[in-house]
């Protein structure tokens, strides 16, 4: 069963006995992992389990479900804001789905976003922020995806919750997609809702209550992703105009399609799209496929996101990634209020 089938299943999308059987086996399945999350986070929680804390502030970004909230981006954006007081940051994170060793997507799209920012994979994250601070040089750690990883301390928790899909069909894994419950935003230090402009006045608000009622802080930030530019596979930049009147498809193997087709088609028409799954390794037979279908429809340009661009060759005339930047439409000042307050307290801590 492909991505797309299972998630039309978890929906109820998808009606009939066989998806009531499987969604009848996830919800089972579901108890005994909360069971472990429960038992996990109060283990942290009562001080069971070891909180490591490292030489330098520690800036966490995550979120309660699986799938795309804008992590990458954000995580560029704070980059860059450390960059631009002088720290020296680094990212860590677990390298979901590396091959053979190399970075994996993530990765080589912060590379793109923000290259002067050191960027370390390993699965023991701890390891990872005291390596990027001790032989790296950082003055600073962004936690990638950091939110359900308790072992090492942070200073500011930040938490994206994506407007379209805000609570991964109510249900802990396997059977909807929330990590761990919702009741844990109220670890959290700043919650942003991601894709903001992609729902209604009326559904933001809606959402904004429901967060404080089950437990977000009180200031919450609201974000849009929005293009900036185009990006060739061998890195060049052109602007946005150069695709009017331009005919395009789109593709992508991404956690959240709907966000990325949505802006688009915001800006420009897209006769075609096609997803693959998330973290998609494309193949050759891909690209001939996708360059094949691009022809068979008369398009100029095949449009993806810089998280698929990265896995194509750069020699590849016909395609073009949407590099998309973070656009603060509320909570941008208490953003920059909290991390500059987080950064203080830690050179203060450390002179102490």
């Amino acid at each position: 069963m492909d991505e797309r089938t299972l998630l039309a299943v978890l929906s109820g999308e998808r009606r009939g006995a066989a998806p009531a059987v499987l969604r009848s086996a996830c919800t089972t399945a579901s108890w005994g992992y909360a069971a472990v999350v429960a038992l996990r986070n109060a283990a942290f929680d009562h001080g069971w389990q070891r909180v490591h804390r490292v030489d330098a502030p520690v800036v966490s970004v995550g979120n309660l479900t699986t799938g795309g909230t804008g992590k990458t981006p954000v995580v560029a954006w704070i980059a860059q804001w450390l960059q631009n007081r002088g720290r020296h940051p680094a990212i860590v994170s677990r390298g979901y789905r590396s091959l053979d060793g190399l970075e994996n997507d993530e990765a080589r799209v912060l590379a793109r976003l923000c290259p002067q920012a050191v960027r370390i994979q390993n699965r023991d994250r701890v390891a990872g922020a005291r390596l990027a601070i001790s032989q790296r040089g950082c003055d600073a750690v962004i936690l990638d995806d950091g939110f359900q990883h308790r072992r090492l301390h942070r200073d500011l928790d930040i938490v994206l919750i994506d407007a379209l899909q805000p609570w991964g069909y109510g249900r802990l894994l396997p059977r909807g997609l929330l990590r761990e419950p919702v009741s844990s935003l109220r670890r959290a230090d700043l919650v942003v809702i991601t894709r903001a402009d992609q729902v209604s006045p009326d559904q933001l608000a809606d959402l904004r209550l429901e967060l404080l009622h089950r437990g977000a802080p009180s200031r919450l930030a609201a974000a849009r992703f929005a293009p900036q530019r185009l990006i060739r596979p061998d890195g060049h930049a052109d602007p946005l105009s150069t695709l009017d009147g331009q005919r395009v498809v789109a593709f992508c193997g991404i956690g959240n399609p709907r966000g990325f087709i949505e802006t688009v088609a915001r800006w420009n028409p897209v006769a075609e799209c096609r997803l693959f799954a998330d973290h998609h390794h494309y193949t050759p037979a891909d690209f001939d496929d996708l360059e094949r279908w691009r022809q068979a429809v008369g398009a100029d340009l095949l449009l993806t996101t810089l998280k698929d661009l990265v896995k194509w060759p750069e020699d590849s005339p016909h395609v073009r990634a949407v590099d998309t930047g973070v656009e603060f439409l509320s909570g941008q000042d208490w953003f920059e209020e909290l991390l500059t307050g987080c950064v203080s307290r830690c050179i203060f801590r450390q002179a102490a």
